[in-house]
């Protein structure tokens, strides 16, 4: 356990009134009874499990599985209701994030952020929840996180001014800004108040001075894909089974670190929304890509790094109790510690030879000196071969002599008291194996302590059974695993010798850890540049797998033979490559095509490329541009089956309101099916209304539909194109019956598979009679349609005009072509337009 004796926390109950309760229970369960912790009034749960943690080395796949942020949550009064004031910290890192911003009333903004934090807890005030005065905030949070505890503490624990004392008190000097940052934020400090206190109750353990990092996370700093949206994309969790990697964090996981993975997986969440700062990324990704020394050698340093932060969080905490747990843990962290230091020379040897701003900023970032004062002090008090290894028994022994010997006598002594007796241990488990003629051998767990394991078949055992003076026999396959009454005591003895070494060692470094707090804050920097690179080499990993390229980012969306690159991955052939080109001029994609024709695989491609560019990676196609998306929206319908019933067209209301809500010009919208839980009437009805709101906006809209009506609103908008996915029609070996081949390929215009229900029923056993009637009304109220939506002349020529002078713009801003290259391209501009007018009636038009 990192975070010691858990067993007093009860005892500090009354320095907090705490009300607790699992939403998943309801608010409305009946109460489980009342823990020294509740309050007067009380809504039950089981209290927060108070967990340990170990240091690990990993691939770091599930580093983030196992959820460890805790959360307080604190909204304004009266008329600053929707201010809304967030702090959370994990237990497996030591810093805490501060974040204030106004929200409507869908609190949309509060819900992302938290989904993205995947907390264990989360805190509110009990105000938040009284019986018939219950917030909506607080019902909003509760209905999406139903699987999350949720603590209700007293309203006078959200203190603004106690929350700016803590900060002042707990930050450390790096980041020590972040008082002016945040001193007027009154809501963000409330909840860092509460949090802190809390956190300081079941952890048992207080913060050291000036050991936390604290920053303020602003909402305009990173593009917000809400909860909905990242479920629909699969960016972190796959929707057919949670356990597989298919998703985009699976495509770009290749991290050696825990650290890495979690930067990895926030970024997809909350891709940049600063060109500067993701340009700067892939420059490094292209250095990286460019120079393999400098990859393997990068590579080869990271892997070795243990998980930093989780590190920083158990050296900078303070337990209030001293216990055996506790001493071992101080112990190991010290022995991670040197370890992790010992790589700050590699790593900075590994960098020396880099040419990228941002790399070299890392350099020069190890040349910070308190890493040598750090790693000199305690090495003159640790072993020099101390090391960090595998195996419950070798960490043990390197614990045991972590400590210079002739520091400590007495820690001298009961170390050769310790070695004296699993001497013994050994020797005794020889004797018996030469005096029953076993190939008995002497093995260790932490569990179990010294035990006798044996490989040997049963028939070789007297009447096939071992002594009669073995116990606690365990046998798998030929193996046997067993002690005896004489090996327990020798365990006994062997655990209050380590008990006695392990307080000294820790007293010795208790003292060493004082001498080296004051410089522990570099370590910070240290894990945010492993972390950084981490992820910044598994982008370039991805690309050496796939044919990527790096994006540009200007204002046009332009994707040269894009593919969906999670399918990539699964499929066994290389997924259809398609191009994509969204400009300001043309902002609004209509796409059409049978089902099945691959239109929702090319709307999510393009959202998740879209991510990729965003947070710094190279992107699945021949070449592409982007510009920059400060929301991304998704609405997926079921691309497979109509969608009929009342609850899900509800569904779809919600999610079109939500966007409509919260849509910007800078927004990337992407929509798959609309009104197809209602009447065609009215679904083509909401469609036409909805995209002509969406048309108001310059955001990028990409919008699938099979109400064919809908294409005809180019005819109004300009800004509207018209692309659907190809079929072909073959016929069968037998030549009665023709099969839909899908060539997922995107072409421009709207499709001509008009009519997907009458080809279904073709190839089904309805009377041809009922099927010829239904074609001749189809062909009767199609042609009225046609006929009130047909466009005129003059709509022609504007939107021909309107479409010249977008390009014309758009060649200002973004041309890199020499004058005679730009003379051809402006030459083919007039023959466009001129091509897309009417043809003049009279000489008065020409």
């Amino acid at each position: 356990s990192y975070f010691g004796d858990k067993s007093s926390c009860v005892e500090n109950a009354n320095t907090l009134n705490l009300t607790s309760s699992s939403s998943a229970q309801g608010l409305n369960s009946a109460c489980i009874g009342k823990t020294p912790l509740s309050s007067g009034r009380s809504v039950c749960r089981s209290h927060t499990p108070l967990m340990g943690y170990s240091v690990t080395s990993s691939s770091a796949v599930s580093a983030h599985t196992v959820a460890s942020v805790i959360v307080a949550v604190v909204e304004g009064r009266g008329l600053a209701r929707g201010e809304v004031g967030m702090a959370s910290i994990d237990l497996k890192n030591p810093e805490m994030i501060l974040s204030q911003f106004a929200d409507n009333t869908t609190y949309a903004k509060v819900i992302t952020k938290l989904k993205i934090l995947t907390p264990l807890e989360i805190i509110m005030s009990n105000t938040a929840c009284d019986a018939g005065n219950t917030t909506k905030l607080f019902s909003l949070i509760t209905e999406h996180f139903k699987n999350v505890t949720f603590t209700t503490v007293q309203r006078k624990y959200f203190n603004e001014t106690k929350g700016l004392e803590y900060i002042e008190q707990l930050c450390a000097s790096e980041f020590s800004t972040i008082v002016m940052e945040v001193q007027s934020k009154y809501y963000c400090l409330a909840a860092a108040a509460a949090l802190l206190k809390y956190v300081e109750f079941i952890q048992n353990a207080v913060y050291a001075p000036k050991s936390l990092k604290v920053r303020f996370q602003g909402s305009e700093k990173t593009a917000m894909i809400d909860s909905s949206s990242a479920q629909n994309l699969e960016l972190v969790i796959n929707n057919r089974d949670s356990r597989h990697g298919h998703t985009l964090l699976g495509v770009l996981n290749y991290t050696k670190t825990p650290g890495g993975s979690r930067r990895l997986r926030s970024n997809i969440l909350e891709p940049l929304v600063d060109a500067e700062t993701i340009n700067t990324r892939l420059d490094c990704v292209q250095e990286l890509l460019q120079d393999e020394e400098l990859f393997f050698g990068l590579q080869a340093v990271i892997s070795k790094f243990l998980d930093t932060e989780q590190l920083l969080s158990v050296l900078v905490q303070i337990p209030k109790q001293d216990t055996v747990k506790t001493a071992e843990s101080k112990i190991t962290n010290l022995i991670y510690l040197k370890h992790t230091l010992e790589l700050v020379e590699p790593l900075k040897a590994a960098l020396r030879s880099c040419n990228t701003q941002l790399l070299k900023a890392y350099y020069n970032s190890l040349e910070d000196t308190r890493f040598g004062i750090i790693l000199e002090k305690i090495t003159t008090v640790i072993n020099d071969d101390t090391r960090y290894t595998k195996g419950c028994l070798s960490m043990r022994t390197q614990k045991c002599y972590a400590v210079k010997p002739n520091i400590n006598e007495f820690l001298d002594i009961a170390r050769r008291t310790y070695t004296e007796i699993v001497d013994d241990i050994a020797g005794m488990i020889t004797q018996l194996a030469e005096k029953y003629s076993l190939p008995m051998k002497t093995s260790f767990s932490s569990a179990r302590g010294f035990f006798i394991q044996m490989n040997a078949d049963c028939s070789t055992l007297p009447n096939g059974q071992l002594p009669s003076e073995f116990t606690k026999i365990t046998k798998m396959k030929n193996t046997y695993s067993f002690t005896s009454a004489d090996l327990i005591k020798m365990n006994e003895r062997c655990q209050e010798s380590l008990r006695e070494i392990y307080h000294m060692t820790y007293i010795i470094v208790c003292k060493l850890l004082n001498e080296i707090y004051e410089h522990i804050h570099c370590l910070y920097k240290l894990s945010d540049i492993v972390s950084m690179l981490d992820m910044l080499l598994s982008f370039a990993h991805a690309c050496t797998l796939s044919d990527y390229v790096r994006p540009e980012f200007t204002d046009t969306l332009a994707i040269k033979q894009g593919w969906h690159p999670i399918l990539e991955k699964i499929a066994v052939e290389k997924p259809v490559s398609n191009n994509t080109y969204l400009t300001e001029g043309s902002n609004f994609v209509i796409i059409t095509g049978p089902n099945m024709s691959g239109k929702s695989t090319y709307l999510k491609q393009i959202a998740l490329c879209q991510i990729m560019a965003q947070i710094g990676s190279y992107v699945p196609a021949e070449y592409c541009s982007f510009r920059i998306a400060e929301q991304i929206f998704t609405r997926i319908g079921m691309d497979d089956d109509i969608e009929t019933n009342a609850s899900t067209f509800m569904q779809e209301m919600k999610e079109i309101t939500y966007i409509i809500q919260n849509a910007n010009d800078k927004s990337l919208i992407i929509i798959d099916e609309l009104g197809r839980g209602t009447s065609a009437e009215e679904g083509i009805g909401i469609c036409y209304a909805a995209c002509e709101y969406l048309l108001n906006l310059k955001a990028f809209t990409l919008f699938a539909t099979h109400f064919l009506e809908l294409c005809h609103i180019d005819a109004l908008y300009p800004n509207v194109e018209n692309y659907h996915f190809e079929v072909q029609h073959v016929r069968s070996s037998a030549g009665n019956k023709e099969k839909i081949a899908y060539t997922y390929t995107l072409s421009k215009g709207y499709t001509e598979e008009k009519n997907y229900g009458l080809k279904a029923a073709e190839v089904s056993s309805l009377p041809s009679s009922i099927i010829l009637d239904a074609k001749e009304i189809t062909n009767h109220v199609a042609k009225q349609i046609l006929h009130k939506q047909k466009s005129t002349p003059e709509m022609m020529k504007q939107r021909a005009a309107y479409q010249l002078a977008m390009r014309l713009v758009q060649t200002a801003r973004n041309s890199r072509l020499d004058p005679d290259s730009l003379r051809v391209y402006l030459k083919g501009l007039k023959k466009k337009y001129e091509a897309s007018c009417p043809t003049p009636r009279n000489k008065d038009e020409q």
